[in-house]
């Protein structure tokens, strides 16, 4: 093993220490003074406060300076940021831009990392816009929304599909500066209010073929992690932001518990058995959940390491337990808040922004009731809809 690379370090060991535990605080401390969700993104300094703790070369290769930490070693630490603040989280997924960019050709992905390990890549990929194919590359116009993090991205990257005349290719991305791009914020939502998924505009912007690639495409990289099912990744990485706001939920609820008195004069909450009741119920269904996650991750994660491809019924497991993890995460956080009465419908109240970005979560696409149909279709036996695994 090269000595260069800390692919035996746990996401633990780096994420954590007194720096890391004050970069939380710090952002657990801003968002309940509603920075992020006030100004519609992450602020700059949190950004590279990420860089400095390894979050955006965590799966970088390590022949690119990046750490080669494994699936459950990123989704652990993404769950911790997600806990002192969902959208802090939700940006700080991103640093899985590596299983974007695999399939660019290998001088391109040396370009990006090899210069900078800690490159914050964002995309805007639906709609794919029709591209204009010119020598050498393509003339790229349109707009993109969901761009998640793009305020403070190095690069981003937008859906094309290049044009023949009358006929489209198949769609591909386009990666370029995020300075030949345009940000509107367009982004006004109910939860994830500080993720900054803001609309991507490219006007009239040439890109080498060399920095597009199909999407869907096979990786140009051979470590063991680019073996590992990508699109399960991609709505991993997401969804263990629900686990994350939901622990946060639970540990509000219960800090403000034992000296809470009702106004009715009714017991404190903690004194309450049904209350007692609900919250063990809670506990155990988002504990249940994440261990579903954790070891469908972990099982995945066993073949990529013994050289063999993972088997069609394990990917299904990552997919279902992704979708399982979001629904139960949601349910957990608005129990909490029903739990806490009316100090949790206040907008400033952690618990409601809680309940907000666990609900949003469960709006992804990644994260639809389709998860079930195809999940239950492979129980079944029977194959389930073309772009599921």
């Amino acid at each position: 093993m090269d000595s260069l690379c800390l692919h035996s370090a746990p996401a633990s060991a780096l994420a954590s220490g007194p720096a890391f535990e004050a970069l939380l605080d710090g952002i657990r401390d801003r968002a309940r003074l509603g920075e992020f969700d006030r100004q519609r993104h992450i602020s700059r300094d949190v950004i590279d406060g990420f860089k400095a703790h390894g979050v955006y070369r965590a799966l970088v290769p390590c022949r690119f300076g990046g750490l080669e930490c494994s699936p459950g070693e990123f989704c652990q630490m993404i769950e911790r940021i997600s806990h002192a603040d969902g959208s802090a989280g939700w940006v700080a997924s991103f640093g899985m831009s590596p299983v974007y960019l695999a399939a660019l050709p290998l001088a391109t992905i040396a370009r990006i990392y090899g210069d900078n390990p800690d490159t914050v890549f964002a995309g805007g990929i639906f709609p794919p816009q029709p591209a204009e194919v010119v020598a050498g590359g393509f003339r790229v116009n349109g707009r993109w929304k969901y761009s998640s993090g793009s305020l403070g991205a190095d690069i981003v990257g937008v859906g094309i599909a290049p044009r023949h005349g009358d006929k489209l290719d198949l769609p591909r991305l386009a990666v370029l500066p995020k300075a030949q791009a345009r940000i509107e914020e367009t982004w006004d939502t109910v939860g994830l209010l500080g993720t900054g998924s803001h609309d991507l505009v490219v006007e009239d912007v040439r890109v080498d073929e060399d920095w597009t690639f199909v999407r869907g495409g096979l990786p140009n990289l051979d470590e063991p992690f680019f073996r590992y099912p990508s699109l399960s990744f991609a709505t991993q990485v997401l969804s263990v932001v629900g686990l994350g706001v939901a622990r946060a939920a639970l540990d509000e609820l219960s800090a403000m518990a034992g000296g809470r008195l009702s106004m009715t004069g009714a017991p404190a909450l903690a004194d309450r058995p049904l209350a007692q009741v609900d919250v063990a119920k809670a506990e155990a269904a988002l504990r249940s959940a994440r261990a579903f996650f954790y070891e469908s991750i972990e099982r995945a994660w066993s073949h990529v390491q013994a050289g063999d491809p993972v088997p069609q019924e394990i990917t299904n497991l990552l997919r279902l337990s992704s979708t399982h993890a979001t629904r139960i995460a949601a349910d957990v956080a608005r129990n909490a808040q029903m739990l806490s009465g009316m100090t949790g419908i206040y907008h400033d109240s952690p618990l409601a922004r809680c309940v907000n970005d666990a609900q949003v979560v469960t709006q992804h696409a990644f994260m639809g009731d389709i998860t079930y149909q195809n999940a239950g279709a492979m129980f079944f036996g029977k194959q389930p809809l073309p772009g599921y695994l």
